[in-house]
């Protein structure tokens, strides 16, 4: 019997029409990155099965678990209009004003509205009877960071002067820093985002009222 040989480009072209037909079975899919937040995914897609029996959960003898831990629980409450923002855990107290509320443009000088903010601040860090206190100023990242570095500082010092001359305690303590366009807590791309990132912060440890 006498073999059939397959021409060369015969055989090319049957190659070539089985890996085309391979491929298509398969869609490609494009990766346009993480669909939820990094950190967000869920860790499996169904509930582990846990065996009760299994030895390895139980503890070695004379062992013991550790000490109960809580959990630092952060509870974020901003008005209506954004201005202002209070963040409580079980350690600190943080308020955050919108430089907007404070200070008129690129100025250091408290406008009338400030010091009824301020004054309702003081009278919450003499309910938590705090006596460490943070100010800390912020600017976006328009203009020299050397500017805003002055900038944030100087409005530091204001909101710190207020709060000094409504506490009147000299046993409190401040700390007063400005910080410029570093720690944002919105994105500079936008005006919406950098007016939020123009700020103040006061924070004080939570007291036992």
């Amino acid at each position: 019997m006498t073999a059939t040989r397959t021409p060369p480009r015969l055989a090319l072209a049957i190659t070539v029409a089985s890996l085309m037909a391979a491929l298509t079975l398969t869609p490609a899919m494009a990766d346009d990155g993480p669909s939820v937040p990094p950190g967000t995914e869920p860790s499996a897609t169904a509930p582990v099965e846990v065996d009760p029996n299994d030895p390895d959960l139980k503890l070695p003898e004379g062992a013991t678990l550790a000490e109960p831990k809580v959990l630092d629980i952060k509870q974020v409450v901003e008005d209506q209009s954004g201005d202002e923002r209070r963040e409580d855990t079980n350690a600190d107290v943080k308020f955050a004003l919108q430089a907007e509320v404070l200070f008129g443009k690129d100025s250091a000088k408290l406008n009338g509205e400030a010091r009824a903010r301020i004054s309702a601040i003081a009278a919450e860090i003499k309910n938590q009877h705090a006596t460490r206190i943070r100010v800390f100023g912020f600017t976006d990242n328009l203009g020299s960071y050397a500017h805003g570095r002055t900038l944030s500082r100087q409005r530091a010092n204001a909101v710190q002067d207020v709060l000094d001359e409504e506490l009147k305690d000299s046993g409190i303590t401040y700390e007063v820093r400005g910080y410029s366009e570093d720690y944002p807590i919105a994105s500079n791309a936008t005006e919406a985002g950098r007016k939020k990132n123009r700020r103040v912060e006061v924070s004080f440890p939570r007291g036992e009222s």
